[in-house]
């Protein structure tokens, strides 16, 4: 008598599914570049990646001082992350608080020139970093289709979830 065997499904085993891996693939090679990237902003800067991301917030030009709430929105952290960030920043020099006219519970943080010259040097690391490791291993336009890709995925995503704040 020959036995009959049941498909994966039915015997409860999970089939994975290529996007699934695909999914998996992207994340991984994600993860992977923001732990490069990070390393080398630590060991050639002496920043986490977190500060060059504050950093960069605070230089786009004509937006000014931004609050501490705006801050941590724009970079999906607690109010409490946030400040500590900014805490270590203060004291490197990096940022100063200020209160924000008509409203002493909120603070206004900006760049110093000390900030601006980590900022400058960061940028130089982190964009040897990303020819390296990023731009590097792919031909450009295999590079401008991923790119090209990732916005449209961006896009459709932040349609999705509408605001983050």
């Amino acid at each position: 008598m020959a036995t009959v065997t049941k498909p994966q499904e039915e015997r409860g085993a999970v089939v994975p599914d290529a996007l699934v891996h695909e999914f998996g693939a992207l994340l991984s090679a994600a993860s992977a570049l923001e732990r490069i990237a990070g390393r080398e902003l630590e060991r050639r800067c002496g920043i986490r990646h977190a500060v060059f991301e504050v950093l960069l917030k605070l230089s786009r030009p004509g937006e000014g001082p931004l609050t501490m709430g705006d801050l941590a929105a724009d970079l999906i952290l607690t109010s409490g992350g946030m400040t500590r960030i900014v805490d270590r920043m203060e004291d490197a020099g990096f940022v100063r608080r200020t209160q924000a006219p008509g409203d002493r519970r909120r603070q206004l943080v900006e760049l110093t020139p000390a900030g601006r010259a980590k900022l400058d040097e960061a940028l130089r690391v982190h964009a040897e970093t990303l020819r390296e490791h990023f731009a590097g291993p792919l031909p450009d336009e295999q590079r401008r289709v991923l790119v090209d890709a990732l916005r449209t995925l961006r896009a459709t995503a932040r349609a999705e979830l509408g605001a983050l704040h």
